[in-house]
């Protein structure tokens, strides 16, 4: 019997017994079933409340450590499962008051002070409370409590507490704040919950929602603060204080408040009893003692945009637009930027300012995007009250620039879109102030200005005012500042936003406003040009907005009026005679000093020529009415005296002087003298005699001085961008903006460019070329041009390899480049090398000329002595090689290699061809350095061969075979192959060594089908080959071990021994069907064939044999295979003999690697090409029945290898399905030869694996291989009694795949690897088994399956996935099985209305919308016959 503790109550009382005594007692009652207490719990609880309130009313003495032990004591109690289990069985525990105050007490003082003791477990103690429905009562039942308590907590989270404690915290607030707003919701006097909130939440709320905004704790506690807790709490903060100071029962206050005041008419009486609720608001948000003065701003600004966010959505809709507005301006004025004065505005720093205009573009844009501001109805009713006030932003916008700061442009377009009247009066300040002399270089400030000034442009286009525009903007241009300061008046934001404008102008406007610009030309610039730099500066900003204007407007055509037509041909006449000749007759400096005025004069007067020179040739193709003055553009016959000029009624000389003039320095108007000699050939070309001797000879000068103005600066290069606008033409990318013009225009220039220019063009080309990616610029960005953007768009446009001549001297400069590499690694005497390599020391156009020659004068037999290169270059693989390429050259190279592997190598002309051949296989040759790494080598001889490849793909890949035998270059590769393979440190598995061998095997099984297809001399190539691989491996063909050899040489052998046998064996069997043979070559392929057995062997004997097998060994033994039984299918022999050979018996050897990938194929399944190449393997020894053991049966022990694979858990699902065809190929082999009581075998593992009872033991793998592998036999071809045996059994597989799915579906959460796949099945079933299902129950099953299967609570690709099943399987029964169907529409129609308000249950649609569409794709299955008398 329990013990009965009747004086624990007097001891705990006691002042004898020590408190430390007293909180174990305490504590043992708590938990101990022995201790049995009238009301136990509350006694408990009342005890530690006393304790507790005792010590803080200063009438008990107790240490620190035990009043904290005492809130522990407390807080366990509350947290423990016993009180709830009481608290559930309707036992009433009393808290009393006196403990809440108490806690809200604590937390007052943790929020004032920076006392933290006992702040956990107080905490915790108040979480316990709120968390506990009965308990929390005492909070709700006082209202004035939970108020008191919420406001203690925000402003104790407003003092930024660090630690543990901030979750803790925080889920305290949001039990809280659910509590409150439960009790708002609840609260009938409006008044009441205004004050609440106003007197004692709005300010603390306000500052912790911009805490939390700003992440305060998400960034310094990471891990801390959960955003969705912070989320939560954010938009209970929202809720509050719209449940508060935003009812539906204050609309009326707000109303007498802000409209009546205004208007006047109010009665004393009534504003006594006036609430005034956004005073109220106003005046708690703008009190300067509730935080820190740091902060104080910040919130304040961020409370305007929430304060008038939950106005407009409280009070919004029509009728209220004016009220909506005078709360906008009204809190607007709580902003620092509407009431601090001149020189406190200026200290503001530019965060604050970006602070308060985020806010304000808030403001604006909720007054743009929902109607308040009606321009009639302000000026009718209400006096333009809004119209004033947004002139006073706006006026305030604009005599405080802030030009860095995206929201600033972001307001004043807000503005500009409410009406173009409020900025009007300002203007010219907003031009100057957001344009003209911005200094903008952010990206994102960019975008801002640009939105900006589309909408200014756009505004006055719709109001056809763009003249009135242009003439603020020339004025803005026009005014006194300092211009060298100033950046660039159309840059590519601007240029873009003013060229959208231009086009949608009519061309009266655009005449009007080229007009007043030639009168701003005349009035204000030329007269006080000369000398004065600035002037000089200005003229060159309006010489940009000239050649904007005039590049962009809507070109004439012969519909065009012909009033228009004279006019524009008047003002072109005016703009050549009055403006561009004056500019450039000013072009003539007296000494050799260049004065700064004259630089820029001359880049504005060529600029203006340049401009001139290009509408006046549009205008001239495009209207036929127009008649330009520099005469027509094409003639009959012309002389030379009639060939066009830069520009009509200017001098030859006078453009000497200019050359000479512009030629001194890299500027906008070298580069517009350019374009105008650019001009002056497209003018030549339309001449119909431009094919005349001094057309040409006029051609090929321009095309010089094209090319030749730009070369010093392109040698210099340069790292700016440019962002393809010519205002922005400075000496920094003038480089960038040559090569554009060049590059832009190759067509035209290519056919008159003389070989030295396009050597030096090409040069250009691969000097300029990204070395990285990294250099190519990522897409954040802004879109601009650089050197190496515009080389790497020439070397990937499909016009490249059109310009033949240009694209020559490239190939020549790649070459140059990397035999100069080469020559700065000659280890030997340089003539020693030349007679060695001649073409090496060779220029290399001119060996490319020799090769031309020779391939002329020669027939197809060959160029010369076929073995007098392959010769020398053996020569030299086999000795000590006379080059050596170290760390350094061989990245050099490798940079080199990376431009050649973009080329189009398949189209070279064949003496290009030829000679790229000669230059890799030289360089993978080449001897590497000691400082060369193993990654680093590999990566360079990979990259050889792959282009090896790639040139013996295309269509010169024969010209090769007339100076080399292919036997020769096999030889060569293979050679430097195996002496270099001792410095391969790589793992024998590791990918870029696999990588690698399967690039050699690919160039070495092209060489050979190379000459299989030619058939020039092949007998005599491939017994050369043999040979030499015979040579290779004498040990293994013997029959000797050998010991240390090097494996990388061993794969390389393997590699090369494979792909004679591919390439010779379906050779020689096509010709032996064809009777056309040669005895030799079946010969050959026979010695291949042992010799690949005799090297494969050696390898298993040394280490394959009980290890993973490697995947070259696989894939080797699956082609001697494949070799072997093809070569001796007539007749086989298991033991040949030959000279010098011992017997080698390869069956014995076929079996033990057929035993061990069984074993293995597990493990292999995650290599999908091992795996495949295992699968060939075995698929040709299970048809070669002459090499199955006598004892074993090779499909019972094939069948349960792939069941191995299915049922190991270490291959996952996603690895079976990618092997599933491979695994279902050989199936489809093995039922094709197999018996039938293999097939009964098959289909008796298959059923048990179906059994529930894998289900209940938990044993999923064999469900779901059983699962496969009928997926797997339903895509087979199979018949007769196989096919019968399978459709009988059909009935029993259906059953047994409902209650597996039912048992699966029933498991929590549902494994969906098994639900998918028994929906695959029975779909195919249903498919396959039209004919032969034929009891209705069967089919009806398939009803029960689909209501079974879970579509809820599913991630979208899971729920896609199963989506599509079960659409699979309902279409089948409706499709295959339409009698069934109807006999059971009722389950039909649950299943597809199932399917259907999955997808728009909760509102998925929108995300699995997608998926229905998806469905109508036709469904998985194989093709299974049916039995019948087909089959």
């Amino acid at each position: 019997m329990a013990a009965v503790y009747s004086g624990i109550s007097f001891k705990l009382k006691s002042k004898t017994t020590s408190w430390e005594d007293k909180l174990k007692l305490a504590h043992f009652a708590w938990i101990s079933h022995q201790c049995i207490l009238p009301n136990k719990e509350q006694v408990l609880l009342d005890w530690a409340r006393q304790s507790l309130i005792a010590f803080y009313k200063k009438k008990l003495e107790l240490k620190e450590d035990i009043v904290e032990r005492l809130w522990i004591y407390i807080d366990n109690i509350l947290h423990s499962t016993k009180l709830q289990d009481l608290l559930k069985n309707g036992k009433t525990i009393n808290l009393q008051i006196s403990l809440v105050k108490i806690i809200n007490e604590r937390i007052t003082e943790f929020s004032l002070s920076e006392s933290r003791r006992s702040m956990c477990a107080v905490l915790s103690c108040c979480q316990g409370i709120l968390s506990t429905p009965t308990l929390a009562v005492i909070y709700t039942a006082r209202q004035e409590l939970i108020v008191a308590l919420l406001s203690q907590l925000c402003w104790l989270a407003c003092r930024q507490p660090e630690g543990a404690v901030v979750a803790q915290l925080f889920e305290v607030i949001h039990l809280a704040l659910g509590h409150y707003l439960l009790i708002q919701q609840q609260q009938v006097n409006p008044r009441r919950a205004f004050g609440e909130v106003t007197g004692h939440l709005l300010q603390p709320c306000l500052v912790l929602r911009h805490l939390l905004s700003g992440g305060t704790w998400t960034q310094t506690v990471p891990g801390q603060l959960q955003q969705a807790l912070s989320r939560d709490v954010r938009n209970q903060i929202e809720a509050m204080l719209r449940g508060g100071a935003f009812q539906p029962e204050l609309l009326s206050s707000y109303k007498e408040e802000l409209l009546d005041q205004q208007q006047g008419d109010m009665k004393i009486g009534a504003m006594k009893n006036l609430l005034a609720p956004l005073d109220t608001v106003i005046a708690r948000l703008v009190d300067a003692g509730y935080c820190e003065p740091s902060l104080h701003a910040a919130v304040i600004a961020n409370s305007v945009a929430l304060l008038y966010k939950l106005f407009f959505e409280s009070y919004f809709k029509e009728g209220n637009q004016l009220l909506c507005f005078q709360v906008l301006s009204r809190l607007f004025g709580c902003l620092r930027i509407s009431h601090l004065q001149e020189e406190q505005l200026k200290g503001l720093a530019a965060s604050d300012w970006t602070t308060e205009l985020l806010v304000l573009e808030q403001l604006l844009s909720s007054v743009a995007n929902n109607n308040i501001y009606n321009i009639a109805a302000d000026r009718i009713r209400h006096g333009e009250a809004q119209f004033h006030f947004y002139c006073r932003v706006a006026e305030l916008l604009i005599n405080h620039s802030q030009a860095s700061v995206p929201a600033w442009f972001r307001c004043l377009k807000a503005l500009m879109s409410l009406n173009h009247l409020i900025l009007e009066p300002d203007l010219d300040d907003l031009l100057a102030s957001a344009w003209i002399d911005a200094e903008v270089t952010d990206v994102r400030t960019k975008k801002a200005q640009e939105a900006l000034l589309h909408t200014v442009f756009q505004t006055y286009v719709k109001l056809r005012q763009v003249p009135r525009l242009f003439e603020e903007i020339l004025g803005v241009i026009s005014r006194p500042a300092a211009e060298a300061l100033r950046q660039p008046v159309l840059t590519s934001g601007p240029s873009r936003v003013l060229c959208e404008c231009l086009q949608d102008l009519p061309p009266s406007q655009i005449l009007d406003t080229w007009s007043l610009m030639l009168e701003k030309f005349q009035s204000s610039v030329l007269p006080y040009l000369r000398g004065d730099a600035d002037m000089a500066l200005k003229l060159l900003s309006l010489s940009s907005l000239l050649h904007c204007v005039m590049f962009n407007m809507r070109s004439l055509d012969s519909s065009t009026p012909l009033p228009v037509i004279r006019r524009m041909q008047c003002t072109m006449e005016r703009m050549l005679q009055e403006l561009v000749r004056p500019l450039l007759d000013l072009l003539d400096p007296q000494g050799p000093e260049l004065e700064l005025w004259l630089q820029k004069v001359s880049d504005s007067a060529l600029l203006l020529s340049y401009t001139w020179a290009q509408v006046d040739a549009m205008l001239s193709i495009n209207c036929s009415q127009y008649h330009s003055v520099s005469g027509a553009l094409t003639d009959v016959a012309v002389e030379i005296s009639h060939l066009p000029l830069l520009l009509p009624g200017v001098e030859t000389c006078h453009w000497k002087k200019i050359e000479k003039f512009t030629a001194q320095f890299d500027s906008l108007g070298r580069y517009c003298l350019a374009q105008l000699y650019l001009q002056k050939m497209k003018r030549t070309l339309m001449q119909t005699s431009f094919q005349s001797e001094e057309a040409l000879h006029s051609l090929k000068c321009d095309a010089a001085y094209i090319l030749g103005s730009g070369r010093e600066s392109l040698n210099r290069g340069t790292a700016a961008s440019w962002d393809g606008q010519v205002g922005t033409v400075s000496a920094l990318t003038y480089p960038v903006a040559h090569w554009h013009l060049v590059v832009s225009n190759l067509t035209i220039l290519i056919s008159y460019l003389s070989p030295d220019d396009v050597r030096s063009l090409a040069s250009v080309l691969l000097r300029t070329l990204p070395v990285s990616k990294a250099q190519e610029g990522s897409a954040e960005e802004e879109p601009s041009l650089t050197l190496e953007k515009i080389s790497s768009a020439v070397l990937h446009s499909p016009l490249f390899p059109e310009m033949q001549s240009l694209y020559s001297a490239f190939l020549m400069c790649l070459t140059e480049g990397c035999t100069s590499v080469l020559r700065s690694g000659a280890q030997s005497d340089p003539s020693l090398l030349s007679e060695q390599l001649p073409w090496l020391f060779e220029k290399d156009h001119l060996v490319v000329a020799l090769w031309e020659n020779k391939f002329a004068k020669v027939g197809p037999e060959g160029v010369e002595p076929k073995g007098e290169i392959a010769q020398n270059l053996l020569s030299l693989v086999k000795s000590d090689f006379p080059i050596q390429l170290e760390g350094e050259q061989l990245e050099s190279i490798l940079g080199l290699l990376e431009v050649i592997s973009a080329l189009q190598l398949d189209s070279l002309l064949t003496p290009y061809h030829v000679h790229y051949f000669l230059l890799l296989l030289y360089l993978a040759i080449t001897k590497l350095g000691s400082s060369c790494s193993s990654s680093v080598t590999l990566k360079f001889l990979m990259t050889c061969y792959r282009l090896l490849g790639s040139l013996q793909r295309g269509k010169s890949a024969r010209s090769v075979l007339k100076i080399m035998y292919v036997s020769d270059i096999f030889e060569i590769t293979l050679t430097s192959l195996f002496k270099a393979s001792g410095r391969f440190l790589v793992n024998v598995d590791d990918p870029s060594w696999l990588e690698f061998l399967q690039v050699v095997g690919a160039f070495l099984e092209q060489l050979m089908q190379m000459l299989t297809q030619t058939k020039l001399s092949l007998v005599l190539n491939f017994r050369k080959i043999v040979a030499f691989l015979h040579e290779l491996c004498p040990e293994a063909i013997a029959g000797k071990r050998v010991k240390n050899q090097n494996p990388w040489g061993q794969h390389l052998l393997l590699v090369s021994l494979t792909k004679l046998c591919q390439v010779l064996g379906p050779f020689v069997r096509e010709r032996k069907q064809q009777r056309e043979a040669p005895e030799a070559l079946c010969e050959l392929l026979q010695k291949a064939i042992l010799h690949t057995g005799a090297v494969l062997q050696q390898c298993w004997a040394q280490g394959a044999r009980g290890q993973r097998l490697p995947s070259v060994f696989i894939a080797s033994v699956s082609t001697l295979l494949e070799a072997d039984v093809g070569q001796l299918s007539r007749h086989r022999t298991e033991v040949s003999t030959m000279t010098d050979e011992v017997p080698l018996s390869l069956t014995a050897f076929y079996q033990s690697v057929c035993s061990q990938l069984l074993s293995e194929l597990p493990a292999l399944a995650g290599d999908r090409p091992c795996f495949q190449a295992a699968m060939q393997f075995l698929t040709l020894f299970f048809l070669a029945p002459e090499l199955h053991p006598k004892k074993d049966s090779v499909f019972t022990s094939m069948f349960h290898s792939v069941r191995k694979v299915l049922t190991d858990p270490a291959v996952p699902a996603e690895v079976i399905q990618d092997i599933e065809p491979d695994l279902g190929a050989l199936l489809t082999q093995m039922l094709e030869v197999g018996t039938t009581e293999d097939f009964r075998m098959m289909m008796r593992c298959i059923l048990q694996g179906l059994d529930i009872s894998n289900m209940w033991k938990a044993d999923l793998q064999d469900v779901l291989s059983a699962v496969t592998l009928t997926k797997l036999l339903l895509k087979c071809t199979f018949g007769g009694e196989k096919a019968s045996l399978f459709w009988c059994a059909c009935p029993q597989i259906i059953t047994a795949l409902t209650l597996l799915n039912r048992e699966a579906c029933q498991e929590q959460p549902v494994p969906l690897a098994v639900v998918g796949p028994v929906l695959d099945v029975l779909a195919a079933l249903l498919r396959q088994g039209e004919e032969t299902i034929r009891n209705p129950h069967h089919v009806s099953l398939a009803f029960s399956i689909l209501l079974t299967v879970p579509l809820d609570h599913l991630k979208p690709s899971e729920y896609g996935s199963i989506f599509l099943r079960v659409h699979n399987v309902l279409f089948s029964i409706l499709q295959c099985h339409p009698k069934v169907m109807l006999k059971a529409i009722p389950s039909f129609l649950n299943s597809f209305n199932r399917l259907v308000y999955s997808v728009m249950h909760e509102g998925r649609q929108k995300d699995k919308g997608h998926l229905v569409s998806c469905s109508e794709g036709p469904s998985a299955g194989g093709h299974l016959p049916h039995p019948g008398p087909l089959y």
